[in-house]
């Protein structure tokens, strides 16, 4: 395609000034000259020019041509236009790539100045829909804490979830099911593996949980694939048991058992040692410790919740207190859990106020329109791990209903229809403005998780890490829907066996 000068300079808002007839020309700024002419008509700035001839205002000054000028700033006149350009080149285009609004501003006052200068580079960059759906948020986490209602009784109530990206055991377990009792925090560890079907964890359900402590009322757990399964789902209605699962990707809300686990890999770790990949060997050892253990919001340690005593002190041969037989017997359990449900109502009370400090009470109405947060994740595994990318919003989308105090029911588009479409607010940012054409999700599957996996797109540079023992080279890259600010370092031999593309045009 041949250049066309005209054409470029004028996507530059640039003119030319002719000198001669031969083929020499001279670029010359046109917004400066549509703003001498829009001065001519501008109210604020005829009464300003009459202050300069009066001499009260000593910051301005009128120039040769008529122009008037704050310092060294020419004065915009109130035209929109004007405005919305001076805006847009120093925010949208490929040379200024989106700032903040203090450093477009702190920009813009080098050159220009009208009256709310400053609150109109907020408000512009406030509702830029790149903006929102790409920059970081620095607030508070939205949302004040819901606990969950304390059970009347042990056992009714339980929570479930899985430690997963465990070392392959002899027996073929890589992951752990864990089970707790909402109440007295009695916890089962029970070794699986991970393509363990709906029906084998069914099974697993029945012999581990039900055989013990009955059918519980309600089970608390994330919406992972395991609880979702049909089978899943109708083997519970069968049991006369709901799933009350817990608000979509808000793992607060099963903050219980998402405890337990960390406890549960501070154990596993110091087993390993001893054990190696042998972990189950260990689960036992691991359930009975921390079920022996001291409970803050108990107050005792899960076992003497039922039993009125810890196992534990039988290694000393100390009697603790009395057996208790008959109509005593029931008569002091109540008491026990009655004492329970004391303790954890002043936990959970406290356990509130300390969480709500930090939280932001944010609240939509039904017809706003918000953004939905979601998590890149690098397509190479660094130590086992999928790395996350800073959080991306993707939207914005229409609410249909309030469901709760602090979650919210999304109109979402067909190519989302597989993610559940009640989220907690914490997963929502206001859109300030709803944008003629709503960006398109750019080819992303989005998971049930709120996360989907990015793409190295090039090379930015090189570079060579030495260890103790070798050299490791390294490769800092972008990502497909990152900024080159925020590329990251990765191995080399990762990413050649990963992405081998990637290093076919990088010399």
């Amino acid at each position: 395609m041949p250049f066309e000068p005209c054409v470029e300079f004028e996507s530059l808002n640039l003119g030319f000034v002719h000198h001669t007839t031969v083929a020499t020309f001279e670029a010359e700024p046109t917004l400066e000259q549509e703003i001498r002419n829009h001065q001519n008509t501008d109210e604020k700035i005829q009464e300003i020019r009459e202050q300069i001839k009066s001499g009260k205002a000593p910051h301005f000054r009128e120039d040769e041509q008529g122009t008037v000028w704050y310092k060294n700033r020419i004065c915009v006149p109130d035209v929109d236009s004007i405005k919305k350009l001076i805006l847009s080149e120093a925010h949208d285009t490929a040379y200024s790539i989106h700032p903040g609004s203090t450093k477009m501003y702190h920009d813009l006052k080098e050159r220009f100045w009208w009256y709310g200068m400053k609150r109109a580079v907020a408000e512009y960059v406030a509702v830029c829909d790149t903006c929102q759906r790409v920059k970081a948020e620095h607030q508070r986490p939205a949302g004040l804490l819901q606990p969950l209602k304390i059970p009347e009784w042990k056992w009714e109530e339980i929570s479930m979830d899985f430690i997963v990206g465990l070392p392959r055991t002899q027996k073929g377990y890589n992951s752990i099911w864990v089970v707790v009792d909402r109440l007295i925090k009695v916890a089962h560890f029970i070794p699986v593996n991970t393509t363990y079907s709906g029906a084998r964890l069914a099974e697993l359900y029945i012999s581990r949980i039900v055989c013990l402590h009955g059918v519980p009322k309600w089970i608390i757990s994330d919406r992972g694939s395991q609880f979702t399964s049909r089978f899943w789902e109708q083997l519970h209605d069968s049991l006369d048991s709901k799933l009350r699962f817990s608000i979509a990707y808000h793992p607060q809300t099963d903050g219980q058992t998402e405890r337990t686990n960390q406890i549960l890999e501070d154990m596993l770790r110091a087993c390993a040692i001893q054990y190696g990949t042998s972990w189950d060997k260990s689960l036992p050892y691991a359930e009975f410790s921390y079920n022996n253990s001291y409970q803050a919001s108990l107050k005792k340690s899960p076992f003497e919740a039922p039993y009125g005593e810890g196992a534990g002190h039988r290694y000393f041969g100390i009697k603790q207190r009395e057996a208790v037989f008959g109509p005593d017997l029931i008569k002091d359990a109540e008491q026990q859990i009655k004492m329970v449900r004391e303790n954890l109502r002043v936990a959970r009370s406290g356990r509130k106020s300390y969480a709500d400090v930090r939280r932001e009470d944010l609240t939509f109405k039904v017809d706003d329109f918000v953004y939905l947060k979601v998590s890149p994740m690098r397509g190479i595994r660094r130590f086992n791990m999928k790395g996350k990318l800073a959080p991306r919003y993707i939207g914005p989308f229409k609410i249909v209903e309030r469901k709760g105090e602090v979650a919210y029911k999304l109109e979402l588009p067909p190519n989302l229809s597989g993610i559940h479409n009640v989220f907690h607010v914490s997963q929502l940012k206001k859109c300030l403005r709803v944008p003629e054409e709503q960006a398109p999700l750019e080819g992303l599957d989005v998971q049930e998780d709120l996360t989907y996996t990015e793409h190295p797109v090039r090379i930015l540079e090189t570079s060579e890490r030495v260890t103790r023992n070798r050299r490791v080279k390294m490769c800092r890259v972008q990502w497909k829907h990152h900024t080159e600010e925020e590329a990251t370092w990765e191995r080399e031999e990762e990413l050649r066996a990963t992405y081998p593309g990637l290093f076919a045009n990088h010399l």
